[in-house]
């Protein structure tokens, strides 16, 4: 136990040492801000057709001003900026290993290699749950500013539990972008990985097949909140689970068979 707490320590001091994480807080702060903007524009066209601001786009995207559309576009952002920033967490805590060649000693140590890479997992799981909360806490402030209709306590909770939700199933993949990052020894496979699989998602969304691809699951939470929300159903989430674990043992294998060479 003490020698996972230690590991633990370690990655925190890591994350806490980098500015990456200041980076991407800033690129999750565009959600509720953008969200902000485009109640501004739908609460008031005429005075934003006057600030310059195009409020036909902007409806078109986010529909009405109100707490539902407020939360909605957060929750369903964070399953498609989360697939990159997410993977950028991952990628940073995995690769960087390689990048500052510090692989082989963690690879001498005398701790199992279950034991690092439990370590790195909670470190990104907790660092991404802390971002979903961030993002909610200043959603609910932007929108208060604003000042929009449709709150209700009950809307608030769904949205948290949603978001929450999204969050989780994200971090979930992204023991794929781990496996790529340390089989690919790097940044770019696992960059490369995340790529492509924001892009299939929106394919089989597209296509009408996203509840059953796992990439795809978190962006439909978000829609959940809309007026006419069509709940996914437990193969979905099911998708997401054996996709993880499967990420999460070929991540497993490989430490466990690489060599200090």
């Amino acid at each position: 136990m003490n020698s996972f707490l230690d590991c633990f320590w370690i990655e925190i001091l890591k994350a806490r040492r980098s500015k990456l994480w200041m980076l991407v807080l800033a690129g999750f702060t565009i959600l509720p801000l953008v969200s902000g903007l485009f109640m501004i524009i739908l609460k008031d066209p005429e005075k934003a057709r006057e600030m310059g601001l195009i409020s036909m786009k902007a409806q078109l995207t986010a529909g009405v001003a109100d707490w539902p559309s407020m939360f909605g576009m957060p929750n369903m952002g964070i399953g498609v900026a989360g697939m990159i920033l997410f993977a950028i967490i991952t990628t940073w805590v995995f690769g960087r290993e390689f990048f500052n060649h510090t692989t082989k000693e963690l690879l001498a140590v005398p701790i199992p290699r279950s034991t690092i890479l439990a370590t790195k997992f909670l470190l990104i799981f907790i660092w991404t749950l802390l971002i979903a909360i961030y993002v909610y806490l200043l959603g609910l402030a932007i929108g208060a500013l604003v000042d929009i209709p449709g709150w209700s306590p009950g809307l608030a909770w769904n949205s948290f539990k949603s978001l929450m939700l999204a969050t989780v199933l994200t971090t979930l993949l992204m023991s794929w972008v781990a496996f790529f990052a340390s089989a690919g020894r790097g940044y770019l496979p696992p960059l490369g990985w995340a790529f492509f699989a924001m892009a299939t998602a929106n394919i089989m969304g597209v296509l009408g097949w996203g509840e059953w691809y796992p990439w795809t699951v978190p962006v439909l939470l978000g829609e959940m909140l809309g007026p006419n929300p069509d709940p996914l159903g437990p193969g979905s989430y099911l998708s997401v689970i054996i996709a993880s674990v499967v990420g999460l043992l070929a991540t497993f294998t490989w430490w466990r068979r690489a060599d200090q060479a």
